[in-house]
């Protein structure tokens, strides 16, 4: 007798079926519209556009219930990282195969299958308490998070504000364990400031140096300057910040002229002990100073991609870590460590925090989870549900 498959993996396959790769929506939104109106939610797609930038779709769902109560959001982003060399795959990254216990695909631990999880606990918390809850459920999803960001949830949010939505608490589903499902719950998370550094010199003929002034050598010193800076020890909720040089760009396809200038990245992860003004401000300072001793001329531009931040709710936490330990067993660590996420954005409307799969895998080729993970996580979710809106 084949054994029936769990509505979680179901739909984690189908949603990781959607070749959704940033900006393109690939049919995941929708079809995941579609699965929330037939559990009774009111579930709109929401399509935000900016100049230069494409457009995106995201998603809005509301599932009101008996009477007025507390309202949770679940939020997630369904778009996903180009796949890379599909020949380093053992399957088709859109295919959704389970092999030996284990889903593969792209999107499966960034982040569908954690979609998938909260979407059918929500489903099983309905059909538990026969559609009777005292409060509001809502899944905010959106299809720009992997992308610039700029369509995505940051614009959800400030038409939430519009239209004066009130939400109590948020869970992101982000992949936020590192290797054991159950082990971390982020709190917070670091911000991030991109930074473009551009030195001016003279264009020349390599054999007449004299005639013209090289921007390269000038661009090491100051990226090298650059990577010698400490910002900070860190504190009891984060990490040090650290500065990582992304890029030279000379943008010279000639052997034999000196260019005109010269162009370098580097990226900023900064915690509490900084805001992104103050850094702006820092490094503003510094590299003047530099560049005044070493007489070089230059230009920077900063890109705030948001600020640290920590949630303080400690009922909300203690609630998530005893729904995450009544099905591992395992006690969470709240944690402020690794990149950035659409908590950033989600703060201004209300507590966040976020749980969801193992991330070990995301964003690499084999990209795949534990198929009792997702059902387990979805038991989390399930489990949560049921403690938070308990009467």
């Amino acid at each position: 007798m084949t054994e029936k498959i769990p509505q979680e993996i179901l739909l984690s396959q189908a949603l990781i079926q959607c070749p959704s790769i940033t900006p393109t929506e690939g049919g995941a939104i929708k079809l995941l519209q579609d699965y929330l109106v037939k559990l009774g939610f009111s579930a709109d797609i929401l399509t935000f556009s900016e100049q230069h930038k494409p457009d995106t779709d995201n998603l809005w769902a509301v599932l009101n219930g008996s009477s007025q109560g507390k309202h949770l959001c679940f939020a997630g982003h369904t778009d996903v990282v180009p796949v890379g060399d599909i020949t380093q795959w053992t399957h088709n990254p859109f295919d959704a195969v389970i092999q030996e216990g284990t889903l593969y695909g792209r999107g499966s631990s960034d982040m569908k299958s954690a979609i998938a999880a909260f979407t059918i606990a929500t489903q099983e918390f309905l059909a538990h308490g026969k559609g009777q809850f005292s409060g509001t459920i809502s899944l905010m999803i959106t299809g720009d998070e992997e992308g610039c960001g700029v369509n995505g949830t940051k614009k959800i949010v400030q038409e939430l504000i519009k239209r004066k939505v009130k939400i109590d608490h948020c869970i992101v589903g982000e992949p936020t364990n590192p290797e054991t499902l159950g082990t971390m719950i982020k709190v917070g998370r670091r911000g991030s400031l991109n930074v473009d550094l551009t030195v001016f010199g003279k264009q020349g003929h390599v054999a007449y140096p004299h005639l013209a002034d090289n921007p390269t050598p000038k661009l090491v010193l100051m990226m090298s300057f650059l990577a010698q800076l400490h910002l900070d020890e860190g504190n009891a909720l984060f990490q040090p910040s650290n500065l990582e040089l992304t890029n030279i760009d000379i943008g010279n396809i000639s052997d034999n002229v000196i260019p005109q200038t010269a162009n370098g990245r580097f990226n900023i992860r900064f915690n509490s002990e900084w805001t992104g003004e103050k850094l702006e401000e820092y490094l503003a300072t510094n590299l003047k100073k530099f560049a005044k001793q070493h007489k070089i001329d230059y230009s920077l531009h900063f890109r705030l991609s948001g600020e640290s931040f920590i949630t303080h709710d400690d009922a909300l936490t203690s609630m998530l870590q005893k729904a995450i330990y009544s099905v591992t067993g395992q006690t969470a660590e709240l944690s402020t460590t690794g990149g950035t996420s659409d908590a950033r954005f989600i703060k201004d409307l209300c507590p966040v925090i976020e749980f969801g799969i193992v991330g070990a895998t995301m964003h690499q080729h084999n990209e795949s989870v534990l198929v009792d993970d997702i059902t387990k996580l979805k038991n989390i979710y399930l489990s949560f549900l049921k403690e938070y809106f308990k009467t």
